[in-house]
């Protein structure tokens, strides 16, 4: 009889675990399958709740496989043109392509606009990739509206919060919460969204912050990628 119940209870825990465990593997092979596809190309979206918040404007991509990712970002009335090739980028400014290892002056403390893109570029990842961290850093994910959606953990928010500053240079967040959502069809991500909440410190001043951010994939095996020769020449 017990031998009968323990086999039971172990059942009963395996399918728990398979439960759970399930939907993450679903989401992170849906991330693998969008990596491994030839290119493919992206829209990112940003909302930024409550009142008095910058609000960015649109993020678009392009990536092919072991090649080139080429970026359109959008701030305000300014649009950016970005490249980037392995750990190594290029943007564009008003006197042509600039190498971003060029950017970021000695003095760290030293204003200067390219320093934010050579920061974005050293920690880019493109969606397929965060797909594949935000998959693996979810505490659980549950089939939800035709989603796949669950929390994350404290320490993946704060990674998301730090913008781009790791180490000593990390902002210091306090009461972080955030979810993330992925829709998929036939194994194929079509979606992707995430919300962070927190309360950020930095220089001294505090500031709370609720960031949605939604990424929407499309032209899978079809996207065309064409890198301007100047911007080529500024990347090894």
């Amino acid at each position: 009889m017990f031998r009968t119940v323990l086999l039971g209870t172990f059942a009963l825990l395996v399918g728990t675990a398979f439960a759970l465990a399930a939907p993450k593997d679903d989401a992170a092979a849906a991330a693998k399958k969008l990596a491994d596809a030839a290119n493919y190309s992206w829209k990112t979206t940003t909302e930024m709740g409550g009142g008095g918040q910058f609000r960015p404007g649109p993020t678009e991509g392009k990536t092919e496989k072991g090649g080139f990712t080429l970026l359109s970002i959008t701030r305000g009335e300014n649009t950016t043109e970005v490249v980037i090739k392995g750990d190594k980028g290029a943007f564009k400014t008003a006197d042509g392509w600039q190498a971003a290892d060029e950017a970021a002056p000695a003095d760290a403390n030293q204003r200067n606009p390219g320093r934010f893109l050579a920061r974005m570029i050293q920690t880019f990842k493109a969606p397929a990739a965060q797909a594949l961290d935000l998959a693996e850093k979810a505490k659980e994910l549950k089939e939800v509206e035709g989603t796949l959606a669950g929390d994350l953990t404290e320490e993946a928010v704060k990674a998301l919060m730090a913008f781009g500053r790791g180490g000593a240079n990390a902002p210091e967040v306090k009461n972080p919460k955030g979810s993330v959502k992925f829709w998929i069809k036939d194994g194929t991500l079509l979606k992707l969204q995430f919300r962070v909440q927190g309360t950020v410190t930095f220089n001294d001043q505090d500031r709370d912050i609720d960031r949605t951010t939604t990424t929407e994939i499309k032209d899978v095996g079809s996207t065309k990628i064409e890198v301007p020769e100047d911007a080529k020449k500024k990347l090894p």
